[in-house]
């Protein structure tokens, strides 16, 4: 009897298969996109300096050093990250566990009283189901997960960069405050002697009242500036304490008032090699095969599917017979869609569009990260020059204002003049003291956009490091251009999602 039923379920199911094949046909979902072959043009020549991972160690600053280190361990935004990327990886073995049979235990216990004698029945056993994942659609699903997974780890890569490169926007806008306010304590030292110097002159009626009063117009005004120092040095500490998880009411920090010299240019590379190595770039790539994926598990939902169920039960009356009666029970089931209203072409078209949408903004993000290497060259190269003209202003502008006191003296110029010179030339010390800092902030720009994965845990290592995770070594590469794309048929993930 048992080998009968075996044969039929056997027969049934080889029935099901061809009907499956007759109402499927041959058809496939056409996952590829339309790509472009043109070769991607080289960057702007550049230097010959091989960048680090861990790019800001090229000031040679300890201090921010330290910093980048403590904000690695305790920035919140960071630690954000990180728990999004475990959730991915939970989500990607949730998904997994559906090419596994489900296999639960299960008892009961039946009572029936009455006129008759009373009778408890008592049963136990296992109640196994599973899907045939006939159509990949199942592994087309997990597959998806992985790579969302994936490109999960590479954001939390990119927001770890981002992380070092705002600690070093602000550690470095902190010292030129310093540097800021020593001028400008320098500054109104300078306009504080000409205050008294005028003052006695004023006194002796060799100048009008007037020529006192914008004197001491100056050195309010140079302390007005100071005020303003001041207020962006305590907003800078408080953004710094953020940064590194700390209590920004507490937050005080000295980093000197010495701006670093510019590191050596570093290399930018072939652009493909830029796509190999951004972590921007391949999330966003990752992401688009992954909703190709979804879309390749949308198709497939539209199919038959065929689902198995066994069942192995004891049952007893009597606590002598409880091993004694064992019942196994076999079972399959074809379900084929029919009429819906439309609910999975629907979702077919969703998906479809979605991968679009994926798709054009991977090609986006490449040419933004094509784009703020060749910016922050030509920002680097323009500043550089922009400073040496400051620096020949401010030159030109002691010297006047030297030339123009000497004539002053002597009755030939107004203190109008004097006074004009001696503002003009502080002003380009200022300025020449901003324009170094943001040369630096333009140098973190271009390190930022050629940076790729580093390993994030804090060096030196701290007694109990976080745990943190290294991007794995099999993670597919990424085309060196939009026409080396792979058909996402033909991507196989292999990726470890328990690490």
């Amino acid at each position: 009897m048992f080998e009968s039923s075996l044969i039929w379920l056997l027969a049934g199911l080889a029935v099901a298969v061809v009907v499956v094949v007759v109402v499927a046909g041959c058809a496939h979902p056409k996952l590829r996109q339309d790509c472009s072959d043109a070769a991607l043009p080289p960057f702007t020549p550049s230097g010959e300096y091989a960048q680090p991972d861990r790019w800001w160690t090229t000031f040679e600053d300890a201090g921010l050093d330290q910093y980048v280190n403590e904000a690695l361990a305790g920035n919140f935004t960071l630690s954000a990250a990180l728990q999004r990327l475990r959730a991915a990886r939970a989500l990607a073995r949730r998904e997994a566990s559906d090419l596994l049979p489900d296999l639960d235990g299960v008892a009961g216990i039946d009572s029936v009283f009455g006129s008759g004698p009373d009778r408890t029945v008592v049963a136990w056993g296992l109640d196994a189901a599973y899907q045939v994942d006939l159509w990949g659609q199942i592994q087309s699903r997990v597959d998806a997960e992985r790579f969302r997974a994936n490109a999960t780890q590479a954001d939390y890569q990119a927001v770890a960069l981002s992380l070092a490169a705002e600690v070093a926007r602000t550690w470095f806008s902190l010292i030129e405050a310093h540097a800021q306010l020593e001028l400008l304590e320098e500054q109104v030292e300078t306009n504080r002697t000409g205050l008294k110097a005028q003052e006695l002159r004023f006194g002796r009626g060799f100048v009008r009242s007037a020529d006192v009063l914008r004197q001491r117009q100056l050195v309010e005004s140079t302390l007005e500036q100071a005020v303003v120092v001041r207020s962006r040095i305590e907003v800078l500490e408080h953004q710094m304490a953020v940064l590194l998880g700390q209590m920004p009411q507490t937050a005080s920090f000295n980093p000197g008032s010495q701006l670093p010299e510019l590191p050596p240019l570093p290399a930018t590379g072939l652009p493909s090699e830029l796509l190999m190595r951004r972590p921007d770039v391949r999330r966003d790539y990752l992401a688009f095969v992954a909703a190709d994926r979804d879309l390749a598990s949308a198709v497939t939902a539209q199919y038959p599917r065929i689902s198995l169920t066994s069942s192995l039960i004891n049952t007893a009356e009597r606590p002598e017979t409880l091993f004694r009666d064992w019942f196994l029970s076999l079972g399959g089931q074809l379900i084929a869609p029919l009429f819906d209203g439309g609910q999975r072409r629907a979702e077919v078209a969703r998906t479809e569009a979605l991968v679009g949408q994926r798709f054009s903004e991977y090609g986006l993000t490449m040419l933004v990260a094509f784009r703020e290497v060749e910016d922050s060259l030509a920002r680097e190269k323009f500043q550089i020059e922009r400073i040496e003209r400051l620096n020949s202003q401010a030159s030109l502008a002691k010297q006047a204002a030297e030339q123009l006191r000497e004539q002053y003296l002597i009755g030939d110029a107004t203190y109008l003049d004097v006074l004009s010179a001696i503002q003009s030339q502080q002003r380009l010390q200022r300025d020449t003291l901003s324009a170094r800092l943001e040369l630096i902030l333009i140098r973190i720009g271009l390190y930022l956009a050629l940076a790729g994965d580093f390993d994030t845990r804090p060096q030196p290592y701290l007694d109990s490091p976080p745990e943190l995770p290294v991007m794995p070594a099999d993670v597919p590469a990424l085309p060196s251009d939009l026409g080396d794309l792979p058909s996402p048929v033909e991507l196989a993930p292999e990726i470890d999602i328990d690490e």
